[in-house]
């Protein structure tokens, strides 16, 4: 789970704007200058951490000489009350950062917990669970890394990435005032213009969408919003005449019916709830000791 730091500083650099601007007015009337201090970062339930590199980042960009200490490693499992991270230095600093902070480390390790929660419902299978462009604006490189926490992978990270033709697109390409092609002929021509290895999916939502998709010879056939008897059916089209192709599942996926989507021998469930509905994961930070300087 790599993640490239030179992405995260504007964000982090955004995010203390936002919350800092003109100055923290709190901790400059109350904290004496050089008063340091020790911060201790806890997980507050239990979940899977994601956003340390982030939160460390606030901290060194508010002052470079705060040292954040990691307690346990990105993607781990940490109980209630453990500790995830110790930050010592001048105890202004460290208040000032603190609740951008705080805000990367929930928001990511709550991302990753429910990430690993479809994961771990999927296991017994060979199904893949992936995300969506679903994501907080300005976040989604974070939100997707949150999401490779947790054990799922990515799906495109923006629209440079792959074909995905939806059905908003045939209505448009395929509409009276244009000419009227097949989806077969749609793909040929694509195929023509894409670099070579980037991938084209297509969207269907009934049995006659997946037949059109299958003869087209994508390389991923998306069945969107499908009640669990036509996914089956679908799968054992897709496997006769596009056997090629991966077939992924989206639309209406919760923790409760993910295992019986992957039982139908899918290849990827795609969940837009990993990252627009993830509940932030409680840690807080609480001062332990203090000290002046000399």
């Amino acid at each position: 789970m790599k993640l490239d730091l030179e992405k995260v500083r504007p964000i982090v650099r955004m995010a203390l704007k936002e919350d800092v601007e003109k100055g923290d007015v709190t901790t400059r009337l109350t904290i004496p200058k050089g008063r340091k201090a020790k911060g201790v970062i806890r997980a507050k339930e239990k979940g899977i951490i994601a956003g340390l590199p982030a939160a460390a980042l606030a901290f060194k960009t508010v002052n470079k000489k705060v040292i954040f200490k990691v307690k346990v490693k990105e993607g781990e499992k940490v109980k209630k009350e453990q500790v995830i991270a110790e930050v010592t230095g001048d105890a202004r600093s460290i208040l000032t950062a603190e609740r951008t902070a705080l805000n990367f480390l929930q928001r990511l390790s709550g991302i990753a917990t429910l990430t690993n929660q479809f994961v771990k419902k999927v296991k017994p299978y060979k199904t893949k669970i992936f995300d969506t462009r679903k994501t907080t604006p300005g976040l989604r490189y974070l939100e997707k890394y949150a999401v490779r926490c947790g054990g799922g992978y990515n799906h495109r990270m923006g629209l440079w990435e792959m074909v995905l033709i939806k059905d908003n697109h045939l209505k448009i390409v395929q509409s009276p005032k244009s000419k009227v092609q097949s989806l077969k002929e749609i793909v040929k021509d694509i195929r023509k213009r894409i670099p070579k290895g980037m991938k084209i999916e297509v969207e269907a939502k009934n049995l006659r969408e997946v037949k059109e998709a299958a003869k087209a010879g994508v390389d991923i056939i998306m069945l969107d919003n499908m009640d669990l008897k036509t996914m089956r059916r679908a799968v054992r089209l897709i496997k006769v005449q596009g056997p090629k192709s991966k077939v992924e599942v989206s639309g209406q996926v919760s923790l409760k019916n993910v295992r019986k989507i992957a039982k139908t021998r899918v290849d990827r469930i795609s969940i837009g709830a990993l990252t627009h509905s993830a509940k932030a994961l409680d840690i807080s930070l609480d001062i332990a000791t203090t000290e002046d300087t000399e």
